[in-house]
């Protein structure tokens, strides 16, 4: 077994497997930001700004969708087609590169737990990497195929939209959704679409499934048929708390969105009941990093942006498409928090005692999630003269890869270009590359050193 894990570690991610991952990505976005800055991916002809490419090539990557220049209209059909290939290429790598990393780290700890028992175990070969792979590819290409011919269908017969025009909305739509990514073609993103639950709610079921991951969507596939014969579900605790999450997150996400904004003249007020509750719904699973919006976000409420903050920095599912410190994380903290307040000395949920390693990991990217939230924030308070609010929004929807945004994007000038681009780079790949670093750093210690309780609070 041993043999077998070294051949997929040093055949597929090398000495260091994060390290990989970074410079596949780092190379993706050279590739992008020297095709956007072609003449030819302009739509007036000439070239595009090195900041301005650079800017958009991260963005779409890291499947972010923040945008320093309007996407239908400064791009043509071949600058479109270079973000939309950018865009599946984030989207696609990092759910293999999650996916296969998870594989690895789990394959290691059963490794060890071989050794320590003294028995055999299945051992991970390069037959997981390729189910991995095509796993990936499949799932991509059927949600994006279904979402993409429901909403061609929807221009076309429901606004009169040209059959190429048609097609061109619903698949770059479609693959922008799928991915989190929240780039759009139209000017006001999906405020026209506001009242039409037909664009925003096949959108919104993309996002929601690319935020769950693959693994979650993998193990929900393959148990579909034994709950259907059986009616028990054997899903893991990691697949639980995906789902159950994602699921409180999006309820709690609009019931606090429609609270907030419920009487708002320039979100949710004028609209119907109906259609009130259908924005607060879309809005709340944007947040999960997607970044498209159906109202304006610029005219939120300040407790709306702060509510929204905290959404965008929890963000999705591990190894899928959405960003932030993601829901699993978040759950095990406040498993820690419940455990800690009860005087339980470990945390657990769902009736499995979390591992302590588990913890620490979680705390090392949530904090360290916060100070990268908080040491952008200060750097574009330093170049920009906008509300403190509003910067802090950009700064949390640039880390958790949301694209969202209350106005910031178009006044952060160079400076705050420069500042939001890494941030972007490192929210999208920070979580993964440090927790499969941290997990495969992992070993035992042969000693212990003195206990000591220092006074706290």
């Amino acid at each position: 077994m041993a043999g077998r894990l070294a051949l997929l570690r040093h055949t597929v991610f090398g000495a260091h497997p994060a390290r990989v991952v970074v410079t596949a990505f780092a190379l993706a976005v050279v590739v992008g930001t020297t095709l956007l800055a072609l003449p030819v991916a302009a739509d007036d002809g000439r070239p595009t700004g090195l900041v301005p490419s650079l800017f958009t090539a991260v963005s779409a990557v890291c499947v972010t969708g923040l945008a320093v220049v309007d996407t239908g209209e400064h791009w043509s059909a071949f600058g479109e087609v270079v973000v939309l290939g950018l865009i599946q290429a984030g989207g696609f790598g990092i759910m293999t590169m999650a996916s296969l990393l998870a594989l690895l780290v789990h394959g290691r700890l059963r490794m060890r737990m071989a050794l320590q028992a003294q028995t055999e175990t299945k051992s991970l070969g390069l037959g997981d990497v390729r189910r991995v792979l095509l796993g990936v590819a499949g799932t991509t290409l059927v949600v994006e195929l279904i979402t993409a011919a429901l909403l061609s269908l929807r221009f076309r017969f429901g606004y009169g939209m040209p059959v190429p025009e048609a097609l061109r909305q619903g698949v770059f739509h479609a693959v922008s959704a799928f991915n989190n990514a929240g780039f759009s073609l139209f000017p006001d993103s999906l405020v026209r679409f506001q009242s039409d639950p037909w664009v925003t709610l096949p959108i919104a079921a993309a996002v929601i499934l690319g935020g769950l991951g693959f693994p979650v969507l993998l193990e929900v596939i393959r148990h579909r048929r034994r709950a259907l014969t059986t009616g028990r579900r054997n899903w893991s605790l990691h697949t639980r708390l995906t789902l159950g999450m994602t699921a409180l997150l999006l309820l709690g996400g609009t019931a606090l969105t429609c609270l907030l904004e419920w009487r708002n003249p320039g979100t949710l007020g004028p609209m119907s009941t109906a259609d009130k509750l259908l924005g607060g719904f879309f809005h709340s699973a944007m947040t999960r990093t997607a970044g498209f919006n159906a109202v304006d976000v610029a005219a939120m409420e300040p407790s709306t942006l702060l509510a929204t903050c905290a959404w965008m920095f929890v963000g999705g599912g591990s190894a899928g498409t959405a960003g932030g410190i993601k829901v699993t994380t978040f759950a095990v903290l406040a498993a820690a928090m419940v455990a800690e307040v009860r005087g339980e000395p470990n945390s657990g949920i769902l009736g499995r005692r979390l591992a302590p390693h588990v913890l620490r990991q979680a705390l090392t990217v949530a904090l360290l999630g916060v100070a990268l939230v908080m040491g952008a924030t200060i750097a574009l308070l330093t170049v920009v003269r906008l509300p403190f609010e509003v910067v802090l929004f950009e700064a949390v929807s640039a880390f958790g890869t949301v694209g969202l945004s209350a106005g910031a994007t178009g006044e952060l000038g160079t400076a705050g270009e420069l500042i939001v681009i890494p941030l972007m780079f490192i929210g999208r790949l920070g979580p993964v590359t440090l927790v499969s670093a941290l997990a495969l750093r992992e070993r035992t210690r042969r000693y212990q050193l003195p206990e000591e309780r220092p006074v706290i609070g």
